[in-house]
């Protein structure tokens, strides 16, 4: 999955143009996009609509109130039973958090006859000094995790940062430590990394120049909170053709010399992390 986009829970207008945006996954929001006094209406908003979605479509994702409110275990037990894909898990500190939420969905997906572990986690991993730190220490892992994202805007306003750097995509030092950091944790646990929203929703040559930056860095898709960010995201995030041919020549040419370490293709030298690198595009390529 390249992209998610970002729609608030309680908005009914959004909800329905969401699909058209061509996302691969949807986040109904019940966090930082709803007013305090509209969180019960878009808990049950957000259940009606994972009721009546078609499923084919893409990837139906809540993102839940932060553990330190009240609101986690409330909106879990409404929202599960809808049955969504995963759940966006905010403010997540390291490995006891993540297992914490694991721990609520064994319970719920018990409940609502849910096949055990379909419901995947997604965090955003980075909102605090301490989420950074716990991530440095110990990347957060579990069978349920399908990826890390990081946050810079929550983030900035716990370090009592003023800007996350001088113009939009252009990161001080503590943010790219932060971003670097997500990055790292993502590829340890084995699940893919997502690159933070871009807030400037009119900038797109700024969106795609970060959302390539963060492709180069190893970034396998981005969070969007704008239908027309979607389509930037999907052409930064998909292998190009030549990518796929390179890739597949790559994986043919070690297939063909299965006892080699060292090979040359296109005359230049071929190492086993080529060989990990195309398997890789050739993963996002699929899917």
């Amino acid at each position: 999955m390249r992209s998610f986009l970002f729609v608030p829970a309680d908005s009914e207008r959004k909800l329905a143009k969401s699909p058209s945006s061509g996302a691969d996954g949807l986040i109904l929001d019940l966090e930082d996009s709803v007013a305090a006094d509209r969180k019960m209406v878009a808990r049950d908003m957000a259940l009606a609509y994972l009721r009546a979605a078609d499923r084919a479509g893409p990837k139906l994702y809540v993102r839940i109130n932060a553990l330190d409110t009240g609101l986690t275990l409330g909106d879990l037990a409404t929202v599960m039973q809808g049955k969504p894909d995963g759940v966006v898990f905010p403010k997540c500190v390291g490995q006891s958090n993540l297992d914490l939420l694991a721990t609520y969905l064994d319970a719920l997906e018990t409940r609502e006859g849910i096949a055990a572990g379909t419901t995947r986690i997604l965090t955003i991993a980075t909102e605090s000094a301490a989420a950074v730190l716990a991530l440095t220490a110990a990347p957060a892992r579990h069978a349920r995790l399908m990826g890390h994202s990081w946050g810079g805007e929550d983030l900035m306003a716990d370090l009592g940062a003023l800007a996350k750097g001088p113009a939009p995509g252009v990161y001080d030092d503590t943010f790219k430590f932060a971003r670097t950091v997500n990055l790292m944790a993502a590829v340890a646990a084995g699940v893919t990394a997502y690159d933070t929203v871009y807030p400037d929703i009119k900038n797109i040559d700024g969106l795609r120049a970060e959302a390539g930056d963060a492709r180069r860095m190893g970034y396998g898709g981005k969070i969007a909170i704008h239908p027309d960010q979607i389509a930037i995201i999907h052409e930064v995030f998909t292998p190009s053709a030549q990518e796929i041919d390179w890739a597949r020549r790559v994986i043919a040419t070690f297939e063909s010399n299965p006892g080699s370490g060292v090979l040359t293709l296109d005359g230049k030298m071929l190492d086993r992390p080529h060989l990990v690198l195309a398997r890789r595009l050739l993963a996002r390529s699929e899917g």
